[in-house]
């Protein structure tokens, strides 16, 4: 994943910025006494997580799908799957696995949300659903070109979105969020629609680190940079998420992306193990009934 990726990630400031000051307020509104975590990579295939799988591993997402308990399915971006390939996805899955599949980029960067979309997502979510109930929330992640001028487009999405599949949206022009009239307006019509509020945690966009939830999922798309500081970013993310479970949050959405993507199972690992440690779930760790684990350094 290059997007935000710098040349001297050790000359940026990875401070987490404060939640905005509506995000408490949107957890306590509605508190909840169920609490799920999952935690994926974006990919499963062999030669992007080169060094995961065990030599002679015969089916790449059957053996991660028993190492993590979800994915974030980028696949779905560059083509509609047919049902057919989604059936053989839940087949091959444990129980308490869940995907979190990107819409279509037709949906998102060709047709940027027109009018005439809804025959594309009404076919995207026709294959989706026979995930069934393994189907986690669905993301759509916006061109950084989508600037506010078309805002009209967003409410009309976000108004017919069918409210029983759950879905986030990433922005990445950064209108949404410098300019306040606008993100008050944005913030307003997600929480509103129950859609999540995408967090991206990227080197080179620390302006998209808004930290302002709409609803009570965190959708976290973190961004390592090979880099030493990987991991003391993760820290401060365990202290942020342990905050805002004792303030309710229901689910925390977190994928872990590397601009070299072999190494984001071994940060995942690092950062289930921190979040089992500080949170008190029970994540499997990825790998470790095996003598292959690697170090990320």
């Amino acid at each position: 994943m290059k997007f935000g990726s710098v040349d001297n990630p050790g000359d940026i400031d990875f401070t987490l910025p404060p939640d905005h000051p509506d995000t408490l307020k949107t957890l306590r509104k509605n508190p909840s006494d169920k609490f799920n975590v999952f935690v994926g990579c974006a990919k499963w295939n062999k030669a992007d997580l080169k060094g995961f799988y065990p030599r002679g591993t015969k089916d790449e997402l059957e053996y991660y799908s028993r190492q993590f308990n979800s994915i974030e399915l980028n696949a779905t971006f560059y083509r509609i799957f047919p049902p057919e390939q989604f059936e053989k996805w839940y087949d091959k899955t444990p129980d308490n696995f869940k995907f979190f599949p990107k819409l279509s980029q037709e949906i998102s960067h060709w047709k940027r949300l027109n009018e005439d979309i809804n025959p594309v997502v009404d076919n995207y979510l026709n294959s989706a659903i026979n995930l069934k109930e393994k189907l986690g929330c669905i993301f759509l992640q916006m061109h950084s070109n989508f600037a506010p001028k078309d805002f009209d487009r967003v409410v009309n999405f976000a108004e017919s979105w069918p409210k029983e599949v759950p879905l986030a949206i990433e922005f990445r022009h950064t209108d949404w969020y410098n300019d306040k009239t606008i993100a008050k307006d944005l913030y307003q019509l997600l929480e509103k629609n129950n859609i999540s509020n995408v967090i991206v945690d990227s080197a080179g966009r620390r302006d998209l680190m808004h930290m302002r939830l709409t609803n009570s999922r965190a959708f976290i798309r973190y961004v390592g940079a090979n880099h030493k500081s990987d991991y003391t970013r993760l820290d401060d993310w365990v202290e942020r998420l342990k905050i805002w479970k004792d303030n309710g949050i229901e689910e925390i959405d977190f994928f872990v992306h590397q601009n070299i993507e072999k190494e984001s199972p071994l940060l995942s690992a690092y950062f289930i193990k921190q979040l089992n440690d500080n949170l008190g779930t029970e994540l499997k760790i990825p790998n470790d009934d095996s003598d292959s684990q690697q170090t990320l350094l």
